[in-house]
């Protein structure tokens, strides 16, 4: 339930010229609505939002469900900040982008640093309330760190009356993501529980749901279908190769040197939106007509991963989720320093997958798993058994609980 207050000119808050909402203690009684807030730096935190309203749509259909991506309700060159700033960062000076993300795990939250990116966060959000006063949701759930810390920011100030959900999208805890004020949190594995509880935050507001996926990654579609419809032979061993939506840390050498590797070996690529590499692995698939299958950006990617046999990827905490669903093993490249890295350690740890740090290594391991197929089944199953394919509805069935304890 939103309840309008009028903005004072104190704490944290200051600054904002939140809109004028209604008279001052006006209760909006809406009827089962959701705001799910994502932010598009990388497409994981989209992704997840996408899997929690389509989840919504088929099992809660009484429900109103709104996405919102924070981006396109903040001014131009914040949004620069946090999207192009990103890639760039995250693509061409990782291990700059590993630094940021360890110092600013450990930032005390008083330090200047932190004061000043909140400030110029708060600065940048008046649309974002502007929207919640126009939908007036009875929960919201947030798939990125910025615009739960904005909100909980808004709950202590109580101007903000609504349940806030955090839905932490890696196998890895940050201190961004947890905030005084968060209604609670939805988790990826107990690992995660432990470590907010060890930060302070009631188990009682933890909920160990997984990573939501769309409904296409639970309802797998058929091999043979997919393979066929695409060029492929269903019955031959198939690499699907992803990196991430911008298409990072794969190249025409490495896809070659894999076409090599094995005569029947077929290869998916999806290069994202790096239009030079789709390009490029275009020409390359000329000359190996029948076994090497380039796609750029697209929504068919539950269609993809159900032809193939192992991913080679980035270890995003989205990415890898949809694999773990899909029941499908994982070599994993490239992983950006901090929550990459992280998540890439625990799907090790798990037995789900293998690290390859450059080609030699790749070919090393791909050649392993491809001579040894009873080890590639044993991750297979590893995989299966830790895939959450319910986790978009364990939230909104923990959500609704919620909701109706209120009214209770």
């Amino acid at each position: 339930m939103f309840t309008a207050v009028e903005p004072a000119l104190s704490g944290d808050l200051v600054g904002i010229d939140l809109p004028k909402l209604a008279t001052k203690g006006v209760t909006f009684n809406s009827h089962q609505r959701l705001l799910v807030i994502s932010v598009s730096a990388g497409s994981g935190h989209i992704r997840a939002a996408q899997g929690i309203e389509a989840h919504a749509h088929n099992y809660f259909p009484e429900w109103s469900v709104r996405h919102r991506d924070l981006m396109q309700l903040v001014p131009a060159y914040f949004r620069k900040i946090y999207t192009d700033w990103y890639i760039k960062l995250a693509g061409g000076l990782p291990e700059a982008w590993g630094w940021l993300y360890r110092k600013t795990d450990h930032e005390p939250t008083g330090s200047l640093t932190e004061r000043c990116r909140r400030s110029l966060q708060r600065l940048s959000s008046q649309k974002l309330f502007t929207e919640i006063a126009d939908y007036k949701p009875d929960a919201i759930v947030c798939t990125h760190f910025l615009p739960a810390e904005l909100l909980a920011d808004a709950v202590l100030q109580k101007r903000l009356q609504c349940p806030v959900w955090v839905m932490v999208t890696d196998f890895d805890l940050h201190q961004m993501w947890v905030h005084e004020g968060i209604t609670g949190y939805f988790v990826a594995n107990e690992e995660i529980s432990f470590r907010l509880e060890s930060s302070g935050i009631p188990k009682s507001n933890i909920v160990v749901t997984g990573i939501p996926v769309m409904p296409e990654f639970v309802n797998r579609p058929e091999r043979d279908v997919c393979a066929t419809r695409i060029g492929l032979n269903p019955a031959h061993k198939t690499l699907l190769i992803m990196g991430g939506g911008a298409g990072l840390g794969i190249n025409s050498h490495l896809v070659n040197s894999l076409l090599n590797l094995q005569n029947d070996v077929q290869i998916i690529v999806m290069a994202g939106k790096n239009k030079s590499l789709l390009d490029e692995l275009l020409k390359l698939s000329s000359q190996w007509p029948g076994r090497l299958v380039v796609v750029g950006f697209t929504d068919k990617v539950p269609e993809l991963m159900a032809c193939a046999d192992l991913v080679i990827t980035k270890p995003g905490g989205l990415s890898t989720s949809e694999c773990l669903v899909m029941g499908l093993p994982m070599v994993l490249i490239n992983p950006i320093p901090g929550q990459e890295e992280r998540n890439a350690s625990y799907l090790l740890q798990e037995g789900v997958a293998k690290r390859a740090d450059d080609v030699a290594t790749l070919l090393y391991r791909l050649t392993q798993l491809l001579a040894k197929p009873e080890k590639l089944d044993e991750m297979k199953r590893h995989a299966f058994a830790l895939g959450r394919s319910d986790a978009a509805s364990t939230l909104l069935n923990h959500i609704e609980k919620n909701l109706v304890s209120q009214t209770v």
